[in-house]
């Protein structure tokens, strides 16, 4: 009993001593503590500036330059958005169910308001779709869809054009009002809204949208009037953030602060596959695949703003990081075995390799040519102008080329396997074991790993990168920069500027 109650004594003296030590600072943490607590975050009304073309239009169903189509990222939301792995994470939906092969379903939540308060129901969404339909921005992607009509309980039923269990990736078309506001704006549920103030045009933040309290709340929007402006722009500090899609392979003259991001642009090696050419036989286009150093051609030729095809599917993606079948490195070793497989003597291996007039591309030939005469071929550059290209590969004049292709968010390569498919020259469509096992698994009646088989044994074209694009910003932007293609502001309300 005594050595609890020395205990006890020694514990309440240890507390005593404790306070009796704090009690100096206790006033300067009390008045830290209130001062971090009550400090209100800064708003911010002119220092982000982004550029708009004003010879085009702000209505997200008609707007054609990239500028304008950039801005509706923050005035429309959609029913998904693709994230930076082009995995789709819901927007406005709340959720989906495919009821057969050709019809999904997407219920929309009650309480979804546009900037002008209305709700977003149902019929908005049936609206936007036909809208977009028929929109330079949206209506390619759109084709798998043919039509789209209200269901019950505020749903949206979409008929397919043909099986697809990846068509609610391509509902990322923009949801709009048939209203528009006093200027005759286009009227979005988005972050922003469009609003003129003091004459000028701006993007003003939407006082529906739930949980948004960016610092920057208003921003003004400066005309600027080409593409090749707006990298001037940006370097200048005219306007705060561009996003560039390098499709030119012209970055070197951007001097801001630069994110590369994730694009689903396939870059490929079409092969004539007709017996005309010795690339009808397999082993050649497997020794082409294998000479290939798609690393180098990412870091050379696309100065590292790509990544390596390690998989006919985007190598971000769920899909690519499943199949991986090509390596990123050449094996020059093995190509030549696929040569001498081939049964073709030295003299007949000649190659007419056809290419644009693209900075990369033709940077990318240069490398290719090296490293196929280095496992044995010959091979003769065809550089061409966009239009004599074009004519070039419709006709099939050429034993290999080198296109790109913007591979829609549902991953599909239809345009690859189907009769006159936009990509589909050189390839043999109707005996093709690969455009079979395609057909079977987007039909559900194959699994996806038999087409990557059936793909791989034949090769009707080959994989060789996806490119990116890149987020160009102020240096006196601060914040994590988490933007990503079809969502460049993702995380705005984190971002300031030094002021």
């Amino acid at each position: 009993m005594n050595k609890r109650i020395l205990s006890l004594a020694l514990a309440m003296a240890m507390i005593v001593l404790l306070f009796s030590g704090c009690k100096d600072n206790s006033n300067t943490d009390e008045h830290r503590l209130i001062t971090q607590t009550t400090t209100a975050v800064i708003k911010d009304t002119g220092s982000f500036k982004l550029s708009y073309s004003q010879s085009d239009s702000l209505d997200p169903f008609k707007s054609k330059t990239l500028n304008n189509q950039v801005l509706e990222d923050l005035v429309f939301d959609s029913l998904f958005t693709m994230d930076e792995n082009y995995e789709p994470q819901p927007q406005i939906a709340g959720s989906y169910a495919y009821t057969d092969s050709k019809t999904l379903s997407v219920t929309i939540p009650r309480g979804t308001l546009f900037s002008n308060g209305d709700e977003v129901t149902a019929q908005s969404v049936v609206n936007s779709f036909n809208e977009a339909q028929l929109s330079p921005h949206w209506r390619n992607s759109l084709k798998a869809i043919e039509s789209a009509r209200e269901g019950d309980n505020n749903s949206v039923i979409f008929s397919l054009s043909y099986p697809n269990p990846n068509a609610h990736n391509l509902l990322t078309f923009a949801i709009a009002s048939s209203k528009t506001d006093k200027n005759g704006m286009a009227v979005g549920s988005g972050r922003y809204k469009y609003s003129v103030d003091d004459g000028q045009l701006k993007l003003v933040v939407n006082k529906h949208y739930p949980d948004f309290s960016p610092r920057f709340t208003k921003i003004p929007l400066v005309n600027v009037a080409t593409e090749e402006s707006v990298d001037n722009a940006v370097n200048i500090g005219n306007i705060s953030f561009a996003y560039r899609d390098l499709s030119s392979g012209n970055n070197v003259r951007l001097q801001c602060n630069k994110k590369l991001i994730n694009l689903n642009n396939l870059v490929y090696i079409g092969l004539n596959n007709y017996s005309a050419s010795i690339v009808s036989n397999a082993n050649i286009r497997r020794a082409i695949s294998l000479a290939i150093d798609r690393d180098t051609l990412v870091k050379s030729s696309y100065q590292g703003c790509a990544r390596s095809a390690t998989s006919v599917f985007n190598p971000v993606s769920r899909l690519g990081k499943s199949t991986k079948v090509f390596g990123s490195a050449a094996d020059p070793v093995a190509a030549k075995q696929a040569v001498a497989q081939s049964g073709y003597p030295k003299e007949k291996l000649k190659l007419t390799l056809l290419v644009n007039k693209n900075k990369n591309r033709v940077s990318a030939a240069k490398l290719i040519k090296q490293e196929l005469e280095a496992v044995g071929f010959e091979v003769t550059i065809n550089t061409e102008k966009d239009k004599a290209y074009k004519k070039g590969v419709k006709k099939r004049n050429f034993d290999i080329y080198i296109g790109e292709t913007a591979v829609t968010n549902d991953m599909n390569l239809y345009s690859f396997f189907k009769k006159n498919g936009a990509t589909a020259y050189g390839i043999d469509t109707k005996n093709s074991k690969a455009a079979s096992a395609y057909k079977k698994y987007m039909n559900g009646k194959g699994e996806i790993g038999n087409f990557v088989i059936a793909f791989s044994e034949e090769l009707p074209f080959i994989p060789v990168l996806y490119r990116q694009g890149m987020i160009c910003y102020s240096k006196s932007i601060r914040g994590d920069m988490q933007g990503y293609h079809g969502n460049y502001f993702s995380n705005i309300e984190d971002w300031y500027c030094n002021q």
